[in-house]
């Protein structure tokens, strides 16, 4: 059978998941959950998801399982858009966030943005789009 006999699955994807790989999997959960305030949506044990906004989620997973490795080098980012991005900045330099860089304004891009890093070293971008973007 070839590519052309079959169709494209109808009905959407259901769900997204970013999986990202830790050695330390209590505290990557603490930073999400009580930093990010995100919610446990699906509890696998040595996989933890977590539900970001609408269908978009994050996976935390315990690297001695999963089915990648941890790696030193992060190739990944995570992007948030928010409605305040200098609240979300104030509430992250109270929690001492590592590698909390200053807002700052893109006119090119349209954004107001900061990046911080996760216990791990992931980078997380929060942004703000200026009016008219």
């Amino acid at each position: 059978m070839s590519a052309q006999d079959v169709q494209r699955p109808t009905g959407g994807i259901v769900l997204a998941i970013t999986f990202l790989y830790y050695r330390d999997l209590p505290t990557a959960m603490a930073f999400y959950e009580d930093i990010l305030g995100f919610e446990l949506a699906i509890d696998q044990g040595w996989s933890k998801i977590y539900r970001i906004d609408g269908q978009a989620h994050v996976g935390l997973v315990d690297e001695a399982r999963g089915m990648q490795n941890w790696a030193e080098d992060k190739t990944v980012q995570i992007c948030l858009r928010v409605a305040d991005v200098d609240a979300w900045h104030a509430w992250a330099a109270a929690n001492d966030v590592p590698g909390l860089t200053e807002p700052r304004d893109s006119a090119e891009l349209g954004i107001r943005a900061f990046v911080m890093n996760d216990p791990e070293g992931y980078q997380i971008e929060v942004q703000t789009a200026k009016p008219g973007h």
